[in-house]
């Protein structure tokens, strides 16, 4: 359903903009006082890059009146695979630069303030403060919690995007929704210590296109949320599988139950050995999540993620020796280190997936 507008309309739009966002005041229900109601919105962007580029340009040319834009990094010639608001010759310049050059070129009377910051836990509410939505477009998970804890501070909406690889996530979160709607946060989604390390787009890589239709999709539910049209993913997440052209829908509410989070690690009693090779016999544990060894395994792996490892290692105990693997080590000698712990023989495959990767590509 429907949620009220997060702004009150201005008093008129210029004749320039009228005529600019002409094909918006035509659309039912958004109209005119909708296009005023943008105009009268601000709109905060974490990150200028993959998903904040496609937003910062769909928000400009929208109409929106003041986008904070917020990325610390410099253009690099990777980033053009995806990051489309950056071109050739912003190489070596600041993100959010581009993002002012391009949304000036798109809508004049939009003001952008660039903000070029790392947002931690510590100024998170600082820098968000004064939005009426925040935008997630950031691209490590402990930016995207500093990022979801200001808001919860605040009390804003969070539209929230993922991609990596060909899969994509978009949601809403609100810690302090209208009455009569349940508030659903991040930490519903993902309990805090449950995520672990994850891979990087350097790691996996990430389809340029699908950064595009995710960034539009964050601009429309802002643009619903500003406006108080349609109905935001407000308690439910669209799941974007790019490869095979499909989408679904998965229903997302505040968790009642004690979340499964992994627990501080006891100190080693001794160091945990590492192995370049699979010995005979052994049997290899994979410890990462399932979104990620659905890009490749250990050919007869057990798949067992970190968290539910941890909840019993003992569980193991009377197996072969086991060789535990994540993507490049860390997850691994944390549930090594558990099992042996718990009395099960077991080591690490030293650099993890990435370097059996390499080494099976050298020898292929």
């Amino acid at each position: 359903m429907s949620l009220p507008p997060l702004v009150e309309p201005v008093d008129a739009l210029s004749d320039a903009e009228r005529i600019r966002t002409a094909r918006h005041r035509s659309l039912i229900p958004l109209g005119e006082v909708g296009q005023r109601r943008l105009r009268a919105a601000h709109v905060a962007i974490m990150g200028a890059g993959g998903l904040g580029s496609p937003v910062v340009l769909a928000l400009a040319a929208a109409g929106v009146g003041t986008l904070t834009v917020i990325d610390d990094d410099d253009v690099e010639l990777t980033n053009l695979q995806r990051q489309i608001v950056h071109r050739l010759s912003d190489v070596g310049s600041p993100k959010v630069a581009s993002a002012v050059r391009a949304a000036a070129d798109l809508s004049p009377e939009t003001v952008v303030v660039p903000v070029r910051e790392h947002l931690t836990r510590e100024n998170g509410a600082e820098l968000l403060r004064g939005a009426d939505l925040v935008i997630d477009g950031t691209d490590t998970f402990e930016t995207r919690e500093n990022g979801a804890a200001a808001t919860e501070e605040l009390g804003v909406p969070l539209v929230w995007g993922s991609v990596q690889g060909f899969d994509a996530q978009v949601t809403v979160f609100w810690s302090q929704p209208p009455a009569g709607t349940a508030a659903v946060r991040l930490s519903d989604v993902y309990p805090p210590g449950s995520v672990g390390e994850l891979p990087t787009c350097a790691m996996v890589g990430v389809l340029g296109a699908l950064c595009i239709q995710v960034g539009s999709l964050l601009a429309i539910e802002a643009v619903k949320l500003i406006t108080g049209i349609g109905e935001p993913l407000l308690g439910r997440m669209l799941v974007i599988d790019g490869l095979r052209g499909r989408q679904s829908e998965i229903a997302i509410r505040a968790s009642t139950a004690t979340p499964r989070t992994i627990p501080a690690a006891p100190a080693p009693a001794a160091p945990i050995p590492h192995v370049d090779a699979i010995p005979a016999g052994a049997v290899v544990v994979d410890v990462r999540e399932p979104f990620e060894t659905t890009q490749g395994t250990i050919p007869g792996a057990r798949l067992i993620p970190l968290a539910q490892l941890l909840e019993d290692p003992g569980a193991l105990r009377g197996s072969p020796p086991i060789v535990v693997v994540c993507q490049v080590g860390v997850r691994a000698r944390r549930a090594a280190q558990a099992l042996r712990e718990a009395g099960v023989e077991a080591s690490v495959l030293t650099g993890g997936m990435d370097a059996w990767s390499s080494l099976e590509r050298s020898t292929a």
